[in-house]
């Protein structure tokens, strides 16, 4: 089945889905395969330890696909950030045509892409936020719901409601993201005005994501319970995987008054990077979603993308006509 969208014509891609930058997670093998499914994937730029790593890392994606495929840049406040500039300059020198924006006061970043003819899509977690970016000239919205992994804002607002609020006022196309995971979250998505959906956690739990495979089955067993908010006395929630560590971490801050430092050995992210590489589950901090409880399976991207849209065109057509029948 092939599902067109304001979405897909936009970004020249058969289907309306949609894989967002994930730290660690977004290489060349995940994301050719995102692409050779027909949906949209994303390089997580700050995953590569230079610029110049990610312009190997972008050829080398080239090199696994002829397909649509994009970058994403998170810009986050620390205290030594990354090059962004550099980065920056690395994905536009590369050729790329679309980029994901996350994070902080992202306005430089969008106006360089955006002379340069770049697509631009920026991740909100509120309809404010949407608004703004909006106003800077982004060419579409990823609409992030308090369900979804890494960090969901500090509103609280689920995708049920985040999504038609954000329909009602942004003109350009929108994609819906945080809980997606199947079929029916797709056709959802499209009744509350989304164009499309993003998911995260299902394409981390397929056959090329390249992450160690202990980590996919945890994924597989856990439910939608299993995982914790962190950094809520902080306000920079994440939504991260439930275990010792994540729970340590919740606890010193009901103590109160805790500070970054208080938590810093605990949450680095060289640790969630062992977690993905070696497999221990309990070593660190890593993003994962709620929609665990809807994954029961690792199959390779095309599976999961062909499986989504071959249901979604059931429950349009037979389901969904079904009810509306004279």
């Amino acid at each position: 089945m092939r599902m067109k969208t304001r979405f897909t014509e936009l970004f020249g891609v058969k289907h309306p889905i949609v894989q967002g930058g994930m730290q660690w997670v977004g290489r060349a093998e995940l994301v050719s395969a995102v692409a050779n499914a027909g949906a949209l994937g994303f390089i997580t730029a700050l995953t590569q330890p230079t610029p110049e790593d990610l312009t190997k890392e972008i050829q080398r994606c080239r090199q696994m696909t002829d397909k649509p495929f994009g970058v994403n840049l998170t810009i986050l406040p620390a205290l030594k950030p990354p090059p962004y500039a550099e980065y920056r300059q690395a994905i536009i020198e590369s050729g790329i045509r679309i980029v994901e924006t996350a994070g902080f006061k992202p306005k430089e970043h969008v106006d360089h892409f955006k002379q340069h003819g770049i697509k631009v899509i920026h991740k909100c977690t509120s309809v404010r936020h949407a608004l703004s970016a909006e106003k800077m000239g982004v060419d579409a919205i990823s609409i992030d719901g308090f369900e979804c992994a890494g960090h969901p804002g500090e509103d609280d607002i689920p995708g049920l409601i985040l999504i038609p609020c954000a329909a009602d006022k942004i003109k350009v196309p929108m994609i819906a993201s945080g809980g997606f995971g199947d079929a029916r979250g797709l056709v959802a998505a499209l009744a509350l005005g989304a164009e499309g959906i993003n998911m995260g956690t299902r394409f981390m739990c397929t056959v090329e994501s390249p992450i160690h495979h202990n980590i996919k089955q945890q994924m597989v067993a856990n439910d939608e319970r299993s995982t914790e908010l962190i950094f809520r006395t902080l306000h920079n929630t994440a939504r991260v995987a439930r275990n010792p560590v994540s729970q340590e971490v919740v606890a010193i801050e009901k103590k109160g008054g805790a500070k970054i430092e208080d938590v810093a050995h605990l949450v680095s992210g060289q640790r969630g990077k062992v977690v993905y590489e070696a497999g221990d589950p309990d070593h660190g901090i890593w993003s994962v979603g709620m929609v665990q409880g809807l994954i029961n399976d690792i199959p390779t991207c095309s599976e999961l993308v062909d499986r989504i849209m071959g249901e979604a065109d059931e429950l349009i057509r037979a389901r969904l006509t079904r009810m509306t029948a004279a």
